[in-house]
């Protein structure tokens, strides 16, 4: 991992400059920056991997909000401070993105993918453990929230991630440890499937990022 020069970021035999670096201050050039996750799309996805053109704005908020360009993200009214709730449509690469975005920042603390449903699976074998195992101050990007069912330990049901979420918040509140977040659902729907509580949550620990409700499906 380059982090003396992190504008530079190298993929096998290539170099990617995605900035300059000036007085310890990265000036970033977004094209450079998609032309690198173009490439290390399909390093991880396979080569028919792409970013399209529709979503570039989208990427380009995201962007500004890890690299933390805070004149940028006041137009665009996002918080630092806060987690990204990115939500679309199934299929439109929200997993892939934030599975790709954290490659672009490798000298920032790196956070980790889990499905929801792998979380409410857990649960199914170790019980409340597994809610205690995410209070941590470890970075998450929790992915398709909504698709997980609900948890059930030795004849006790448990909504796994409405807990997970508001143990997340406390961690939020208390430590400025941030979360992400990755779903289907609307704002509606993650009152109806979590509760009022949650979604009040929400809104406080995220920036909402969302796809475009007619996006297409990109895995077909």
């Amino acid at each position: 991992m380059q982090t003396s020069t992190p504008h530079i970021l190298y993929e096998n035999q290539y170099q990617f400059e995605i900035g300059t670096l000036e007085n310890n201050c990265i000036n970033y050039d977004f094209f450079k920056i998609l032309d690198y996750l173009d490439y290390k799309g399909k390093v991880l996805f396979g080569k028919t991997f792409k970013i399209h053109p529709e979503d570039r704005e989208l990427i380009f908020k995201l962007c500004i909000y890890f690299i933390r360009d805070e004149i940028n993200c006041k137009k665009y009214k996002i918080n630092t401070e806060k987690g990204i709730l990115l939500t679309g449509p199934v299929g439109c690469g929200k997993t892939s993105l934030m599975k790709l975005l954290v490659h672009f920042v490798p000298h920032l603390k790196p956070y980790k993918v889990v499905p929801c449903r792998n979380i409410a699976f857990m649960f199914n074998k170790n019980g409340f453990e597994t809610i205690q195992n995410y209070g941590n101050n470890q970075f998450y990007c929790f992915d398709d929230l909504g698709v997980e069912p609900i948890g059930k330990h030795f004849g006790a049901d448990c909504n796994v991630m409405g807990e997970i979420l508001l143990s997340r918040y406390d961690l939020f509140v208390k430590y400025k440890i941030k979360s992400h977040v990755t779903t289907n659902l609307n704002a509606k729907e993650i009152e109806d499937r979590y509760g009022s509580r949650v979604r009040s949550r929400l809104r406080q620990m995220f920036n909402l990022v969302s796809f475009d409700s007619g996006c297409t499906d990109k895995r077909g």
